[in-house]
């Protein structure tokens, strides 16, 4: 339970998150935050606590050889490295064969991706994307306001969230890359 958004605006990625640590009834507001930056990179998570501490402070994002793309680096090598280090936490988990995580966002080089479940990267078509349970709601926040400053406007779509999904609290923290 949660909400992240990621905006780009003029070639650069804006982030952020709220504060929510959901358990079936239960809502505990948490001090450590969903969005940080390590190296290059712009994170946002959801799924779990534990994924993102190992993403903001294990995770050791592996050089990015000129020659390849951005996001065919994205969907090789870094998630490559991605996987090990979920895996060597224990986070990663096998369900029927198939291996699975958590999902994020990420800010990089002044662009936006998702990384699903299933280790999968997606390029937004929109300049802006959401994940969690409040991302919907976020996502019609951002599309409403087109033409608003981006801090503004990545701030009224988790506000938009947390007033419509019980899962999204205050307070939130907000980034840029």
């Amino acid at each position: 339970m949660t909400c992240i958004v990621g905006l780009v605006h003029d070639g650069k990625v804006y982030m952020g998150g709220d504060s929510a640590g959901v358990s079936e009834y239960n809502l505990t507001v948490r001090a450590d935050e969903k969005v940080f930056i390590n190296g290059e990179f712009l994170m946002g998570f959801t799924s779990s606590f534990r994924m993102g501490q190992l993403l903001r402070y294990r995770f050791k994002p592996p050089y990015h050889r000129p020659e390849v793309s951005d996001y065919e680096y994205l969907v090789t090598d870094f998630i490559d490295e991605v996987r090990n280090c979920l895996k060597q936490g224990g986070y990663a988990r096998n369900d029927n064969g198939e291996e699975r995580a958590g999902t994020f966002l990420i800010g990089y080089r002044g662009k936006l991706y998702t990384v699903e479940c299933d280790y999968q990267v997606g390029i937004p078509d929109d300049n802006f994307a959401a994940v969690g349970c409040g991302d919907l709601i976020a996502l019609g926040a951002l599309y409403a306001s087109e033409g608003v400053g981006p801090m503004k406007r990545v701030n009224q779509a988790l506000e938009a969230a947390e007033r419509f999904s019980a899962g999204v609290r205050g307070p939130f923290v907000i980034k840029s890359l």
